[in-house]
């Protein structure tokens, strides 16, 4: 019998058997039935009750000073409290210093919560409810005791129709929440899942009382009433904050926060322009500077200031898996609904010329820097789980891993790959005018405008090769609320998106950027606009994953189905996070595993210099952190 024969029979088996396994056959992912300080994907949490504290942290770290901040990222204007709506920008500091959650994700195991507002939970047996024990210490900024009503009030407002889709998607897999007495809040799941029970881990608490008689999306500028440490003191809209840390805050002794929010103050101070932010930091006005460019971070991180040890210079590597910074194409727009297009367009990026720092890696995969980024041929469960979309999935994705081409130094290469894309736009029916533009059967020109809330010109060698082609490019550079605004209507052709980090495939994140559901909702983060049975079938999987093997034969599949799809060019990730701060600060011996510097886009990737680093004039530093080095 011929050697794809007996793959093709292997995997109809798999599937078989995949089809044929009650759910509740396998063990459970998570320790279910009883009352848990900790809740761990797959495997026991690292910390056991009674901990003392986390090794990522020192629990030692005197308190005192103040903390100075630039925005963290491109918001350069604040507008309102309030960052769980879509309407207004709000401050980064508000979700990283002032609410918190139910749990507190680690920063240093790959998919594990410890209790923080609530004090334990026990997940159900049959992975459809969660009961959360609300922490007897629990207190508001406004001195209340934090209720299951507080709970359940939370949450019917993030998940409701005036929250964000962002939110609304992430809890999207809960059918309500239920008060069993004042401390005590049971989530029934929609289903049973994985993914649904870390999402209630993850439900930001605040106070009934906050905007009390509003809409949702009213509550803007009221001042919130939540559970973290610091509450704002001073501030200057659109551009300057001031937080204090709070005297009372409630779990400043508990093991869980021993060791974080080390001062009394934290200052921020927006720039609207990028240069001129990177000035400011050098002249002494903030402490911390995350670099984005890795050409900025080779020609402009340097100088007097760092030779003589004023500012250090320094590379954290993370082991936090990442989606990729890519150019999403908006398949709303039918100049880009024919593959063929697509193609043509990512043959006109030259990823080494826009790498020419090699600070950076291809973002060959959906799940870059991680185990569950497809290898090789489809396995028999992957191809199981693909052989029933076939017929609607490109032939590629049966073959070979996705790579973004590669020229090198090669101009042969690259001018081979241009005239395949020629032949591809052909095939699609664009063919030269007389002006040499392409142009469809309808007279109408392929055109490509990239959104840009910062800065243009930064990808020369992608609009001349796409003048070769016949494709106009232009850049569109607008503020970033309007930014905002026209990537929540999907008003756009093209535009560079950074996706979330992870430690674990998450379904909320990738149902919220690639399914079908979010496609059609504004203020989604679904920009690419893809709908797709076989996607959603696999994101669904992910979701009701019971093993670690499962869950990365299911990831190893949609990453496949993904990156063939050609939705977006894949431009870069990074598993390095490029920082120089001010040289007053004491670090931790050991770093987080899974972080962020300054910023809070997601739960896993936290900021662990803002949570855990210390002034170092107040007691000696500890050994610093040797600088990352290839």
């Amino acid at each position: 019998m011929p050697a794809s024969c007996l793959v093709v029979l292997r995997a109809l088996r798999v599937f078989l058997l995949l089809a044929l396994l009650p759910l509740g056959s396998l063990a459970a992912p998570v320790a279910t039935g009883t009352w848990e300080h900790a809740l761990s994907a797959f495997q026991p949490p690292k910390y056991p009750r009674g901990y003392t504290h986390f090794d990522f942290v020192n629990p030692q770290a005197p308190k005192g000073g103040t903390l100075n901040l630039g925005n963290p990222d491109r918001r350069s204007s604040f507008d309102k409290w309030n960052p769980y709506t879509v309407k207004g920008v709000s401050p980064a500091a508000m979700r990283i210093y002032v609410f918190e959650t139910l749990g507190f994700v680690a920063m240093d195991e790959p998919r594990a919560v410890y209790g923080l507002v609530g004090e334990e939970l026990m997940v159900a047996p049959g992975l459809d409810a969660v009961t959360w024990r609300i922490h007897p210490k629990a207190r508001f900024s406004n001195g209340d005791p934090v209720t299951a009503a507080d709970v359940v009030h939370s949450f019917r407002l993030i998940s409701g129709p005036q929250a964000s889709p962002e939110f609304t998607l992430q809890f999207a897999g809960v059918a309500r929440a239920v008060a069993v007495d004042n401390r005590t809040v049971r989530f029934e799941l929609k289903e049973p899942g994985l993914d649904a029970v870390f999402a209630t881990a993850e439900l930001p608490v605040f106070s009934a009382k906050w905007g009390a008689g509003k809409k949702f999306d009213e509550i803007v500028t009221d001042m919130p009433i939540a559970t973290g440490p610091y509450v704002v003191d001073k501030f200057q809209m659109p551009r300057t904050l001031e937080l204090k840390r709070r005297d009372d805050y409630w779990a400043k002794d508990l093991p869980v926060r021993k060791g974080f929010w080390n001062f009394d103050r934290v200052s921020y101070r927006l720039y609207k322009d990028t240069d001129v932010r990177r000035e400011a930091f050098r002249s002494g006005e903030f402490d911390i500077q995350k670099e984005y460019s890795a050409g900025q971070w080779v020609r402009s991180h340097r100088g007097p200031k760092w030779e003589s040890g004023q500012l250090v210079k320094q590379t954290f590597v993370i082991g936090t898996g990442s989606l990729p910074q890519a150019m999403q194409l908006n398949l709303r727009r039918p100049k880009f609904r024919d593959i063929r297009v697509r193609e043509a367009i990512l043959r006109a990026y030259d990823y080494d010329k826009y790498n020419r720092y090699g600070s950076f890696d291809a973002a060959d995969s959906l799940f870059n820097n991680t185990e569950f980024a497809a290898q090789g041929l489809p396995s028999p469960a992957e191809l199981a789980l693909l052989e029933p979309f076939r017929a609607d999935l490109p032939p590629a994705v049966f073959g070979p891993p996705f790579r973004v081409p590669r020229y090198g130094a090669n101009p042969n290469a690259l001018r081979d790959s241009l005239r395949r894309a020629q032949e591809l736009l052909a095939e699609a029916g664009w063919k030269p005018g007389p002006d040499g533009w392409l142009r469809n059967a309808a007279g109408e020109r392929l055109t490509l405008e990239l959104l840009e809330p910062n800065q243009t010109g930064r990808l020369p060698e992608f609009a001349r090769n796409l003048k070769k082609l016949g494709i106009e490019f232009t850049e569109r550079l607008v503020d970033f609320a309007l930014y905002r605004r026209r990537l929540a209507a999907f008003d756009f052709d093209t535009a560079i998106i950074v996706e979330p980090k992870f430690t674990l495939p998450n379904a909320g994140d990738l149902a919220n950027l690639y399914g079908s559901a979010s496609a059609t909702k504004e203020g989604s983060g679904a920009y690419r606009g893809v709908q797709s049975k076989a996607v959603d079938d696999l994101i669904e999987r992910i979701a009701r994953a019971q093993t670690l093997d499962e869950l990365r034969t299911a990831a190893r599949a949609l990453d496949r189905v993904i990156m063939w799809q050609q939705t977006g060019i894949p431009m870069l990730y990074s598993r390095r996070l490029n920082v120089s701060y001010r040289n007053r600060f004491g670090i931790p011996a050991k770093p987080a595993s899974y972080m962020d510097i300054d910023t809070l886009i997601q739960i896993y990737a936290q900021p662990w210099p803002l949570m855990t680093w210390w002034d170092k004039s107040l007691a000696p530093s500890q050994q610093p952190i040797p600088a990352f080095k290839e």
